[in-house]
């Protein structure tokens, strides 16, 4: 059954594409394509002689995106710009990318619509599925081998340190006296069971667990702190960069990024706070309740 692409809302469309600034003629590069949101409207503003660079680690987003991408320059004709698809993590882009050759640069963090909705790909535990969570499938330990193999103090540490849990090591003990887990209905129903719900709490006990297991499998922060290390010199002078995050940890980076390289003069930060979403895109979109989007220029 064919994958429907057009449900899977970009988050912050209309502001990212205010401070990205795409002008015929120029490249831009797309560091997290996804189902192409973002690129579908970037492409649709290239023009002939403009250029998309965009990455994708996960094999299947690719695949559909360029499904995507390639029925729009089919409708845009003589006036496609020319597209090049990247299957890599976006921390790679100083190896394909010639530096200060970039006119806008755009990154959309965290997991997609697609990795959340499909249960086979172990990112979610709202459905039963294999505990995997790899947005590249192809290499890297899997969420299952983390949670069986790590030892209780590792565990414990990752789960406090990306996923804010303050109840880590009684997680972490819950995690290696239930062993072996396979799938993530398994470990969501450990995880809410030495660690109930609050009176306060708006989210899935579990949430927090599966959100430090999956940066910690994907390498995500260091792949962040890599992106927003190359992006000065892969920008042009006066080029824009568009950062959106979903959760403090992200957004912590790119603040503090961009703040040391506003001292240093290399960037001009535009969102002295970071955009949000309205409550019209919210209850269109609800991923884009915990988006903030900032953005800078070049020097």
């Amino acid at each position: 059954m064919t994958k429907s692409t057009e449900r899977h809302v970009p988050v912050l469309l209309t502001a990212t594409m205010e401070y990205l600034q795409v002008r015929a003629g120029s490249t831009v590069v797309d560091c997290t394509l996804g189902l192409a949101g973002h690129s579908s409207e970037i492409v649709k503003q290239l023009g002939p002689k403009g250029t998309l660079i965009a990455f994708d680690r996960d094999p299947e987003a690719l695949a559909l995106a360029k499904e995507k991408l390639d029925r729009i320059c089919e409708e845009l004709g003589s006036q496609a710009p020319t597209v090049t698809l990247i299957g890599e993590a976006f921390s790679e882009a100083p190896m394909h990318v010639q530096p200060a050759s970039v006119d806008a640069l755009l990154a959309d963090f965290g997991v997609s619509s697609l990795q959340l909705d499909e249960a086979a790909r172990g990112f979610s535990f709202m459905a039963d599925g294999p505990l995997d969570m790899r947005m590249d499938t192809r290499r890297g330990m899997t969420a299952a081998q983390v949670v069986n193999e790590a030892k209780e103090h590792e565990l414990a540490d990752l789960i406090y340190e990306y996923g804010e849990e303050r109840r880590s090591r009684r997680i972490a003990r819950a995690i290696v006296r239930g062993r072996q887990i396979t799938t993530t209905g398994q470990l969501a129903r450990i995880v809410a069971s030495a660690a109930p719900a609050m009176k306060q709490d708006r989210i899935h006990p579990a949430t927090r667990t599966f959100q430090a297991l999956r940066i910690y499998v994907n390498r995500e922060l260091d792949e962040i702190q890599a992106l927003m290390e190359a992006a000065p010199t892969l920008l042009k002078p006066s080029g824009r960069l568009a950062v959106i995050s979903f959760h403090s940890l992200e957004d912590r980076i790119v603040k503090d990024s961009l703040r040391q390289g506003a001292q240093q003069g290399i960037w001009t930060i535009l969102t002295k706070k970071p955009a949000v979403a309205g409550e019209e895109e919210i209850e269109r979109n609800p991923r884009s309740r915990s988006a903030k989007l900032r953005a800078a220029e070049r020097q």
